[in-house]
């Protein structure tokens, strides 16, 4: 069995040879790029991407790029289009074929189908001399000069390059689009950065109750107010005026400065100042709010007028933190 330092040194020989293969991509640039990016941007259809085995897995993932990015795309395998899949495209369409050799047979059977249709046709291949390149209307290089592979033939570094040329397509796209961070999170709402970037401090805290004592009210009060909420902590207002909060430390602090505290109200025990956030801010600026100051909650503001809290606990159940 090889030792650590072998295996190591290994991996480390297969990771330079991938990024040397997607630094020669950027050689390989042809004007093609560019107007295939030029032909997406004014596309009435969608971007079709297909191909066959490996090829097959990368074009997946280059039409998830693409769709969340704001380039509208399907996958279609190779194989299963001559069967019925054809169907699918339209004729206002792109097509993106992927393949190494550009020679596999069912590349050579799907093609001559794809130029009945009319529809443009990009090859991203790594072999330009290849029937796929020969028919095609614009070509993407993804040449490599061997696979990482010790016996050259498992596609490792050629799959490497696709998906980087693929990306390359997507990031240029979406440039060109002036595809912004709230355009992104339209894509993906259910995710965490989805979720920082439209999740608003009034979503979560109108979950949580409105937790408020007065001024005069009695500490049991105030006690029973936070564990009835159990958001460690309870606001204090009067006539709709926020005069300060009482968190669960103010309440430890009470009980280890004070023997008797049966005549102690809210007003005696509360810090004033308190942090406060509207609830129309995003919820992740009230996560950088509380990690600033070192708190877990902060009282939730609307027009200025008390409307609830918001505690990092409410944060990390959304997966924002």
């Amino acid at each position: 069995m090889k030792s650590n330092l072998e295996i190591k040194k290994e991996a480390k020989e297969v990771l330079a040879l991938e990024a040397q293969a997607i630094q020669r991509l950027a050689d390989l640039l042809t004007d093609d790029f560019a107007e295939v990016v030029k032909s997406i941007l004014t596309l009435p259809g969608r971007v079709v991407v297909t191909g066959i085995g490996k090829s097959a897995i990368i074009a997946q993932k280059i039409v998830a790029t693409l769709n969340s990015t704001g380039t509208p795309s399907i996958f279609m395998h190779a194989a299963d289009a001559v069967h019925g899949d054809l169907g699918m495209i339209q004729k206002e369409d792109m097509i993106i074929a992927l393949s190494k050799s550009g020679n596999t047979p069912e590349i050579k059977v799907l093609v001559p189908f794809l130029k009945q249709r009319e529809n443009k046709l990009v090859a991203l291949v790594g072999n330009k001399d290849s029937f796929l390149a020969k028919q095609a209307d614009y070509i993407l290089d993804t040449s490599v000069e061997r696979e990482a592979c010790p016996n050259n033939l498992a596609p490792t570094t050629s799959t490497t390059a696709q998906l980087a040329m693929g990306d390359a397509l997507a990031v240029c796209l979406q440039t060109a689009r002036h595809f912004t961070d709230r355009d992104f999170a339209k894509y993906h709402p259910g995710g965490a950065l989805g979720k920082q970037l439209y999740l608003k401090v009034s979503d979560l805290s109108g979950l949580n109750g409105c937790p408020s004592v007065l001024p005069t009210d009695k500490v049991r009060q105030t006690i029973i107010t936070i564990t009835k909420f159990r958001l460690g902590a309870t606001a204090v207002v009067e006539n709709d005026t926020i005069l300060g909060i009482i968190t669960d430390g103010d309440v430890r602090r009470m009980l280890e400065n004070n023997e008797e505290i049966t005549d102690l109200t809210a007003k005696d025990i509360m810090s004033t100042n308190p942090k406060k956030i509207e609830g129309s801010e995003l919820a992740v600026n009230a996560l950088h709010m509380m990690r600033q100051h070192n708190i877990s909650q902060l009282l939730v503001t609307d027009n200025g007028g008390y409307s609830g809290i918001i505690h990092i606990q409410d944060l990390l159940k959304e997966g924002i933190i």
